[in-house]
């Protein structure tokens, strides 16, 4: 499926950012010699914040989420360490050529590229340099954690043996994006105000925003899928769910429903008769699972020994930022992007 434009365009970058920030106003962390500016988090926080606290964030979840983002970037700053004394710079024919493979992934020229990301408000001077720190940290990633991590075929066997084996004969599967926003209390008033937000997200999604993007936002299902909880099977769904799913057609949305966990709002992106998966249809993805897995595991080791080796100190309100033990290999920018090879 093709990408937005804007997002294909900006896939390598720092999402939101165009460009350096004039406004020094504290630092955040000093990693070794080098430091973190508040206002380096808060160029990305900034934008969300209004959002999350919409969906009912409070001022420890705000803080958590800021903290969070700090720790990328501190991340990103030890990676760029490495990148120096491994002599792993990108050239200017690595950046040229990743530029060509965005147009044409695009369907676009190169100076058509240029436009519409000066015209997002990053000079093309910047952009560069973004791509070329994608690149870099790709490298690293490639030569130290990515070398480490093997699958072997019988494991791939045995997952496959594990998730279809047992796998139905025929019927009915649906992909399925899930907005869920649980119940913080038993109370009937507190259940009423969190399903008066999930009446609230759903006049958006009638208003034109995409499902995918209010469920980014305030969802407690995959909210980093945007609520997407893949292909399952209709024998695999709860009991409310079915009349709601097998009610809608493709890209429809249901209404605001209650269950014993929160208020719910369900879309079938897609319906289709099932059919039992072989193994060379299967392998590649269920490989690709594993080996996922495997290399958060890795860089988490990795990261965690370039951590004790560095200096890293958090200032001001981010001296008791704590790290979360999930955060995922950083590329791009805090939010993450795919690396620039595989």
């Amino acid at each position: 499926m093709r990408r937005p434009l804007l997002l294909a365009t900006l896939a390598l970058v720092l999402p939101g950012l165009t460009g350096a920030t004039d406004v020094v106003d504290g630092i955040a962390a000093q990693v070794g010699s080098e430091i973190v500016l508040v206002s380096d988090v808060t160029q990305y926080t900034d934008p969300v914040e209004k959002q999350i606290r919409e969906a009912g964030a409070s001022d420890d979840d705000v803080q958590r989420m800021k903290g969070e983002v700090l720790e990328r970037l501190i991340e990103r700053k030890l990676i760029d360490q490495v990148v120096k004394k491994a002599e792993l710079e990108a050239t200017e024919a690595e950046i040229d050529q990743t530029i060509a493979a965005i147009a044409k992934e695009n369907q676009i020229s190169i100076e058509r590229l240029q436009q519409t990301v000066e015209e997002s408000g990053m000079p093309m001077a910047v952009y560069r340099e973004k791509i070329r720190g994608e690149i870099q940290h790709a490298k690293v990633m490639n030569g130290m954690v990515r070398s480490r991590v093997h699958v072997e075929e019988d494991e791939i066997r045995k997952l496959y043996n594990q998730r279809f084996a047992n796998a139905p004969e025929g019927g009915d599967e649906y992909h399925l994006r899930h907005i869920l926003l649980p119940f913080v209390g038993t109370k009937t008033d507190q259940k009423a105000s969190v399903c008066d937000k999930a009446k609230q997200a759903l006049a958006r999604i009638q208003g034109g925003e995409s499902f995918e993007s209010v469920a980014s936002r305030i969802s407690a299902v995959n909210p980093e899928r945007g609520g997407d909880v893949g292909w399952v099977h209709e024998r695999s769904l709860k009991d409310w769910m079915i009349p709601i799913v097998k009610s809608l057609g493709a890209g429809q949305s249901s209404s605001v429903v209650e269950s014993a966990y929160g208020c719910n709002l369900i879309q079938v992106v897609e319906k289709r008769g099932f059919q039992k998966r072989t193994y060379e249809q299967v392998r590649d993805q269920l490989r690709e699972e594993i080996f996922r897995e495997r290399m958060d595991v890795e860089y988490q080791r990795w990261m965690d020994k370039l951590r004790a080796q560095a200096y890293i100190e958090r200032k001001g309100s981010f001296a008791t930022a704590q790290r979360s033990p999930s955060m995922p290999p950083v590329s791009g920018g805090p939010s993450g992007a795919a690396p620039v090879t595989k």
